[in-house]
């Protein structure tokens, strides 16, 4: 993946998971291939994340793979050398955004009001993640923001469902957005691969 525009439309919806067991992570991950969405934001949200990440990419090379809330420079550093394919922040402060930077792995720094904006497009970066989407202004906001700041492009992410996306999706300065609810809890546990392969398939038709 040679950049952050390249994450933006790999897939509609960006798979975001929480790993607890690393047995899981790679059938998990071939679950979602098989949907149709080779790509992953895997959360750094558990003792396993990294364990998790460096055994999908070994075992399921053709997926993005994603390592999200990316909170300290020594968190990119390590994300980057579990294989990451991409990095993804809630939110951006001028170190995180120069160690992110360091790592010279692609990633979206994470942006909720315009001036958070502002300050990752004067950083050089166009491609962003928006959250906690639902909580700070949605689809409205997004639309907002698009009048002054038409050169942002968004991963909008948080509280969006299956029901909302496609309202994300139809804004002009969204590339795609972060769905949580492609791997339930009670799918995970069941270990119900199959269905976690359909709500993608579900997700994939929304591109």
């Amino acid at each position: 993946m040679s950049s952050t525009s390249d994450l933006l439309s790999i897939v509609p919806v960006m798979p975001v998971v929480v790993i607890d067991d690393v047995a899981d992570a790679v059938p998990l991950a071939r679950a979602l291939v098989a949907g149709g969405l080779p790509a992953i934001e895997l959360t750094l949200r558990t003792p396993v994340a990294l364990e998790a990440a460096r055994a999908i990419a070994a075992e399921v090379p053709e997926i993005a793979l994603g390592l999200g809330t990316v909170t300290t420079p020594a968190q990119a550093e390590a994300a980057a050398a579990a294989g990451a394919s991409f990095l993804v922040s809630p939110g951006a402060t001028p170190t995180l955004l120069a160690a992110m930077t360091d790592t010279g792995v692609p990633f979206l720094a994470g942006t909720s009001t315009p001036s958070e904006v502002m300050a990752v497009l004067e950083a050089g970066l166009t491609q962003m993640k928006f959250f906690p989407a639902e909580a700070a202004g949605g689809v409205r906001m997004l639309t907002s923001i698009a009048g002054p700041l038409p050169q942002a492009r968004f991963c909008p992410t948080g509280g969006i469902t299956a029901a909302t996306a496609p309202d994300y999706l139809a804004l002009a300065n969204v590339g795609c957005v972060g769905g949580t609810w492609l791997t339930p809890k009670d799918a995970v546990a069941a270990k119900d691969w199959g269905r976690i392969a359909d709500l993608a398939a579900e997700a994939a038709a929304l591109g």
